[in-house]
């Protein structure tokens, strides 16, 4: 009986080549038989058919046992090369989005971390290098602490720079001295009350990064390289930048 030339363009297509294919399926319809056989069946010469039932068997697709110096071959079950291929399916699934990032079609996010005054002096370079206005939540009074001359080594730099900051931080005595420079370094401030904005580290959200230094406890701090990530930081920042003025008039 001629082999269906339909199933065996479905096994080509899971991989399988056409005589691969003629082999197994004469396998699975004759069932346990010699070399010989499946050779005749499947209308290749016996050499060809024995190499290609070896290859068979190291897929996994043919069992065989040896009787009398004779090899048997036998095709496994239909529902069990289903199942073998839905396996590879689902490994292929699993592991797309990391095939995704290898091409460079998803976006994934880039972290770097630091630690020390140093660390996070590099930091701050990086956003010197911003291409969009800078959104800064702070603490002044905390930065300047462990960062004596950070208006001289940071604050005018930027400044000089012409790379605008939009900050909001904590209404005290210190965030009334960087209000009142607004002009002198380049930003525009928004004070909150501190029983609404108890803000001990700094945020800056600039171009496609989002970096968070933290100055309360321990010096560390990191910058995140993700255009969604900053995305939505930035929407975040500009509600509150847009409500801003409201809690200081409660």
């Amino acid at each position: 009986m001629t082999i269906d030339s339909n199933l065996i363009k479905t096994l080509t297509n899971i991989g399988l080549n056409d005589k691969e294919a003629k082999v197994y399926l004469s396998c699975v319809k004759i069932g346990t038989t010699p070399v010989s056989k499946i050779a005749e069946d499947s209308g290749l010469n016996r050499v060809t058919t024995y190499d290609i039932l070896e290859k068979l068997k190291k897929k996994g697709l043919v069992s065989h046992f040896t009787k009398k110096k004779t090899a048997y071959f036998t095709g496994v079950s239909p529902d069990i090369l289903v199942d073998e291929f839905e396996r590879r399916t689902n490994d292929l699934r699993k592991t797309l989005p990391a095939l995704k990032r290898l091409s460079g079609q998803t976006a994934h996010p880039r972290v770097r971390y630091f630690e020390g005054l140093e660390g996070i002096k590099m930091i701050y370079a990086d956003t010197l290098t911003s291409k969009t206005d800078i959104l800064n939540y702070s603490n002044s009074h905390e930065i300047r602490i462990r960062w004596p001359n950070y208006d001289k080594e940071y604050v005018a730099k930027r400044a000089a720079k012409n790379i605008f900051l939009k900050e909001i931080c904590p209404k005290d005595e210190e965030g009334e001295i960087v209000k009142n420079n607004d002009k002198k370094y380049h930003r525009k401030t928004k004070l909150i009350p501190k029983e609404h904005f108890d803000f001990t580290n700094e945020i800056n959200i600039y171009d496609d990064k989002v970096s968070i230094v933290s100055y309360k406890d321990e010096l560390i701090g990191m910058v995140i390289e993700s255009a969604e990530i900053c995305a939505s930081q930035r929407a975040i920042f500009n509600l509150l930048w847009k409500f801003a003025d409201s809690f200081s008039e409660k």
